[in-house]
Order: structure tokens, then sequence, then C-alpha cells
């Protein structure tokens, strides 16, 4: 995807993601080595290794950038000149954002029984539910550890962990909503706004923001690019939630339509009981019953009710308000990139 409109000539935004995540892949394995014990290592490193785009640590590279006005991947991200050009390890920051989220994917897969992240077996059935608790608690303290080496002068050093403790504390409010509203029949889409923000945006946000705050930015530039990554935070999740209906299963990594037969609250759901549509008699309570006949006639009813072009426009929206909020940024084509992977988070395929 390459959009010469976004500020910076011609970008390439399968480039910019695919560069920077090798880099981020080599710094994971330099720097979360499968040591003793090496099963609780392993079960750590397991998603990791797994795969993923990197989006995070990829947005926060490009943030690291574009505060700076340095070139694209001209200098070492463990020693990004600051804003008075004094070394900061901006790569142990993307780490520790990378991290973050695969603790939270290992413990999510937990909290719903799935048996698939990534196209592999989730890790509490490659390993055992202890090791993958285990795994994920590791993950999360390594993450404070990771922060805390940027080499960032200690008062913005402290600033950034108490981003980061924030970003995890109301990631878990988030869930904890998630949960709740399954139970739940009046829920409504402010309400779901409200919990993909904190389950999933927040760290889109620590992503944008923490790499600002370390190099030395002003509240400003750095209290906008918060604003940014929740906006396109929650476009992604609203994009994963329409993913989850219309990309196939061997593609997802997952069961097609896993969502409604869980019984979660989405935009598309919410959007779609509004009009009527019986949601919860769509697909077949046990997922091992759900055939692909059976999600694409759920999904046609979805479309018939507006609903899945309502999530897809209210996606939109939220990716260009993100975009208005890199207008502190300078010109240049690591702000161009940021506005179009904003795109890319609701235009992607998987």
């Amino acid at each position: 995807m390459t959009d010469p409109d976004a500020g910076g000539g011609d970008v390439d935004v399968d480039r910019a993601i695919r560069d920077r995540r090798e880099l981020v892949n080599d710094a994971i394995v330099e720097r979360l080595p499968v040591t003793e014990p090496e099963r609780l290592y392993e079960a750590s490193r397991y998603l990791l290794d797994a795969g993923g785009k990197r989006l995070r640590p990829t947005m926060l590279l490009l943030v690291a950038e574009a505060v700076t006005g340095t070139e694209p991947m001209a200098e070492d991200y463990e020693a990004f000149p600051d804003v008075g050009g004094e070394p900061v390890d901006v790569m142990s920051a993307a780490v520790s954002i990378e991290v973050i989220q695969s603790f939270t994917l290992i413990h999510d897969d937990i909290m719903d029984d799935d048996d698939l992240r990534r196209g592999v077996p989730a890790v509490h059935r490659e390993f055992d539910l202890e090791t993958a608790i285990l795994a994920g608690d590791t993950l999360y303290s390594k993450a404070f550890e990771y922060m805390l080496r940027t080499g960032a002068p200690p008062e913005r050093s402290v600033e950034a962990l108490d981003r980061l403790a924030t970003t995890c504390t109301e990631i878990c409010e988030g869930q904890a909503f998630d949960v709740e509203f399954e139970g739940r029949e009046d829920v409504d889409t402010d309400e779901y706004l409200e919990m993909v923000e904190l389950k999933t945006a927040v760290l889109y946000a620590a992503a944008a923001a923490i790499p600002a705050v370390l190099l030395g930015a002003d509240e400003e530039t750095v209290e906008s690019l918060a604003g940014y990554g929740l906006d396109v935070g929650r476009a992604f999740q609203i994009q994963d939630d329409l993913l989850d209906l219309t990309t196939p299963s061997e593609q997802l990594g997952k069961q097609r339509g896993s969502d409604l037969v869980e019984g979660k609250r989405t935009l598309v759901t919410l959007h779609a009981r509004e009009q009527g549509v019986d949601v919860e008699n769509l697909l077949p309570d046990d997922e091992d019953e759900v055939t692909e006949a059976q999600v694409d006639e759920a999904v046609a009813t979805l479309e018939a009710a507006g609903s899945i072009q309502y999530a897809r426009e209210t996606a939109q929206d939220l990716v260009a308000s993100g975009k208005a909020n890199l207008e502190p940024l300078p010109e240049g084509e690591p702000k161009a990139l940021l506005a179009v992977i904003a795109d890319y988070l609701v235009e992607r395929e998987y």
C-alpha cells in the first residue's frame, strides 16, 4: 500500500512494517533468550516466535523518527538521538510494548479457552495451563524491565513507566468489561467503544506516546500522539471483529465466527440487535458444530441489516480522527507512514 498524498511522497507501508518487524524480531530473540527454566521461556517466546505483524512496535519506532526528524532507518534504534541529541534505546521500548501484547494474548486465550492463535495451538494447549499463566506473567514483568533500560533521563523513564503501568491496568479493566458484556443484554455501542478503548486501543496509545516521552517531545505532541493511538486502536479492534466474520479460518488462524459462537459483544452484533436480528441464534453454541456455510449465512444476515457496513464506516471515521492528531508532527516520511498505517489497520485482510 502506498499513499502519494500522505505528506511525504510515495510511502510503502508494507515495506515499512516488514523492515521494522525484522529488527524487532531480532531484538526479541536477543533480549528474551530461552534460558533456565527452559520450558517457561520456551512458552514465553512461543507466540512471539509464531509470527505477528509487530504493528505496535513499528508505530513506536516511526513515532521516534517523526518527533526527532531522523531519517527513516538511518539510525541505530538502540542509540536513537533524542531532541537534544542524547542516545535513547527506543528498541527496548518497542520490545516492551510487543511483549505486553503477547502477554495479553496468552491470558486472553486461557480465558476464552481458545485452541488456536496465529495458526498454531494456543500456549495453554501447546504447553499446559500452569506454564501458560507463568509465561504471561513473565512477559508482563519483562516489559517493565525493558522499559526501564532505555537510558532516557530519569524523569522521562518514570513517566514512560507510569504510562505503561496505567495501560496494563486499563487493559485488564477492558477485558473485565468484555467478560461482563457477554452476560448482559443491554450493552450499547458507547459502552462497546469504551471497552475496546481499554482492552485494545490503550496499548496503541502507549506505543505512540511513550517514544515521544522518552525522546523529550513537548506535552502537546505527546498527548496528540496518544489520541492518535486511541483512535486507530479502536478502529483496529473493530476491523478485528469484522475479520472474525469475513476471513477464512485458515487465514485467520482460528475458527471463523468464533466471536458469534462465544456471544461476544461487537459493534456488528450490537448494531444488528438494534435492527431486530436474533444474534444469539445465528450460529450453534458449540464451535465444533459450526460450518463455513452457517457462517456465510450469518454474515449475509448481518450484511442485510447494514451492521457490517456500519462497523466499517465507524472504523473509517476513527481513522480519520486519529490521522488528524498527527498534525503537530513535522512533515516527512515517518509522519506519512503513520498516516498510512492508520489506513492499513482498517484495510488489512487478516
